[in-house]
């Protein structure tokens, strides 16, 4: 789970170094380099690429695009930290959503783990003078598309592989990154630059990769809190590489959300 969020935090840098490209040229290119893995694991195994469940499938790539690229949108109006973690609201939505599609129960106290959480996000924004309101709602925007990505990835269920969900997820991705990249191809990139775009791809897989293994290896309680030192990591290299500045209330408010949000993963697993 460490290299999983060292993974994800050298995504997010890259993907703040890299704020000059539209978003949509980010969504493009870190989903072709993804495909560089998952096209050549299902064609070795022997496993269709199409999948048994195509309507859900495709939903579940249209939301998980939606989600990365209002992500990337987010980042050029706020600093990086204060995004990762505002993104970490997801969970709270796929609960909201999975009660509204899959007729989910929610226990009294996790409503009050999720008031924690929101809570936090009120002192950031209300404590933290540089968070852009435009940006704000865009990382709020993602992390629902986010957690709709979840009820529909429990929708899916075992009836398809994992690679296939990931696979759809990064074709649509690249097709919808590429067309709209055409309408706003703000930047071209040199040198150096083509290595840096097509190493979101690789990051995010191996991100994913090694949080998928965690999972497996252990029980989900004792790995899951570890997923947010992704927040942590990305808050301190962003404070060293980019200069950013967190008030104190600021950093109580982010501690506040992911303090709500491993509450309730603990109660679920429990």
């Amino acid at each position: 789970m460490i290299l999983s969020t060292i993974s994800f935090t050298v995504m997010n840098l890259l993907v703040k170094y890299l704020e000059g490209f539209s978003a949509y040229q980010l969504v493009f290119f870190r989903s072709i380099g993804t495909l560089f893995f998952t096209m050549p694991f299902l064609l070795h195994h022997k496993i269709p690429i199409l999948g048994n469940q195509k309507k859900w499938l495709i939903l579940r790539g249209l939301a998980g695009v939606t989600s990365m690229g209002l992500f990337f949108m987010s980042v050029e109006y706020l600093k990086i930290g204060s995004a990762v973690s505002l993104r970490y609201l997801s969970p709270i939505f796929a609960t909201l959503l999975a009660v509204l599609f899959l007729k989910e129960k929610v226990k009294h106290i996790q409503w009050l783990f999720f008031l924690i959480a929101f809570s936090g996000v009120l002192i950031i924004k209300g404590f933290d003078t540089e968070i852009n309101s435009f940006g704000l709602l865009l990382i709020v925007l993602s992390a629902l598309f986010s957690g709709f990505v979840y009820v529909l990835i429990n929708k899916i269920g075992l009836r398809d592989h994992p690679v296939v969900i990931v696979n759809y997820f990064m074709w649509i991705s690249t097709v919808l990154g590429g067309i709209l990249s055409i309408f706003q191809w703000t930047k071209t990139p040199q040198g150096t630059e083509w290595a840096l775009l097509l190493s979101l791809g690789v990051f995010g897989y191996f991100g994913q990769l090694f949080m998928t293994k965690a999972f497996q290896s252990q029980a989900t309680n004792k790995v899951v809190s570890l997923k947010y030192m992704e927040v942590i990591f990305t808050m301190i290299a962003g404070v060293f590489i980019f200069g950013d500045n967190y008030p104190i209330l600021s950093v109580l408010g982010t501690v506040m959300v992911i303090t709500g949000l491993v509450l309730n993963m603990f109660y679920k697993s429990k």
